[in-house]
């Protein structure tokens, strides 16, 4: 019988873990522990510029070190990218993927030759100048051997999807836009063969996650989280964004905090309890 609930912490090691992480990680190992469910972690390395071996240890280690355990093997997404680009495929067989040639730069000046270009969740979105290009023209500058990356038809895909809400707790039912958040999010590029959004989300569900404990900057993304299950008939699980903790500046932490980090809070005499209750999560 599989476990009422199953959660997850899924940090990715570009660097050492802080007290936000430890927030993070506490909340959804609680959370199941006292469901009598699944805690299950993951290591999001599919930036192959900045995740590192060492960090992935230390995440690892740090974890431990808190007192957390978890079930079942450490998944790591680098070891899986053969499931990603089945996906992938899927999807553009479906003709809701289509290649972009679009360098950033040429982004920039197309969105600021706009004017009042549409903002989303991260920033202007996509014009969608290659998602106009004829089919035939597509196909000649893919078999030249332009460098392109892959971008989700969002309104052909909402269109094959039909409308969506998403369980969120303290919410309720949240009607689902991942077109005016996300545009046409790129799923794909060269230097990153599988986004965030499309690794995670694949990976939810094989892992049958059913309920993802994130950080409210993350909010946003539960929209194309959402559409992504529909066109991939994946599991649907409910999502809690828990606060954000801040330093003492104001600024939620980030891994450049290295005086925050759980690794400095230890070396400095910490105990595992003192920096649990430094997280929100007293004994």
């Amino acid at each position: 019988m599989a476990p009422s609930m199953v959660t997850r912490f899924a940090p990715s090691p570009t660097g050492l873990l802080h007290l936000g992480h430890a927030h993070s990680a506490l909340f959804a190992w609680r959370r199941a522990r006292a469901a009598g469910g699944q805690f299950l972690l993951r290591l999001e390395d599919i930036d192959r510029a900045r995740c590192r071996p060492e960090f992935a240890d230390a995440i690892l280690e740090d974890l431990a070190w808190l007192g957390l355990d978890w079930d079942g093997a450490v998944r790591v997404q680098s070891q899986h990218m053969d499931e990603y680009r089945a996906v992938l495929d899927a999807l553009t067989s479906r003709g809701l993927l289509y290649p972009c040639f679009c360098t950033r730069a040429a982004i920039v000046r197309e969105i600021a030759a706009i004017g009042h270009a549409p903002h989303g969740a991260d920033g202007p979105l996509y014009p969608g100048t290659c998602r106009r290009l004829p089919a035939e023209e597509r196909a000649a500058r893919v078999a030249r051997g332009e460098a392109y990356a892959l971008r989700l038809d969002t309104a052909a895909a909402m269109a094959a999807a039909g409308p969506l809400t998403a369980e969120e707790e303290g919410e309720g039912a949240v009607v689902i836009d991942p077109a005016t958040l996300f545009g046409d999010v790129v799923l794909a590029r060269k230097d990153t063969p599988a986004s965030y959004h499309l690794c995670v989300t694949h990976d939810d569900a094989v892992q049958g996650v059913t309920l993802v404990t994130r950080g409210l900057d993350l909010k946003p993304a539960t929209h194309l989280h959402r559409l992504l299950q529909a066109l991939m008939s994946w599991p649907v699980p409910r999502w809690h964004h828990h606060a954000l903790l801040t330093g003492a500046d104001g600024k939620r932490l980030a891994k450049r905090d290295a005086a925050l980090s759980l690794r400095a809070l230890r070396e400095a005499g910490r105990s595992a309890a003192e920096v649990r209750a430094m997280a929100g999560f007293s004994d």
